[in-house]
């Protein structure tokens, strides 16, 4: 059975999931009708939110030594 993984492996992990999920917010705000402005708004956040801690994960990762 596999161990805990280390913060390294859960902070790759999450940053994986986020780039699938940013990828996915700028789908939806492509395919949004231009006048659709409450929803590209919602969109809009929620890719800058999801930019923010990817830059944030990759700067702890950065930090972090390959071989932990």
């Amino acid at each position: 059975m596999p161990g805990q993984p280390t913060e390294r492996q859960s902070l790759e992990v999450e940053l994986a999931e986020l780039t699938v999920d940013l990828a996915s917010y700028q789908a939806q705000l492509k395919a949004l009708p231009l006048d659709a402005k409450a929803q590209r708004e919602m969109r809009t956040w929620q890719i800058q939110r999801t930019q923010r801690r990817m830059a944030e994960l990759e700067a702890r990762l950065a930090s972090i030594p390959a071989t932990e």
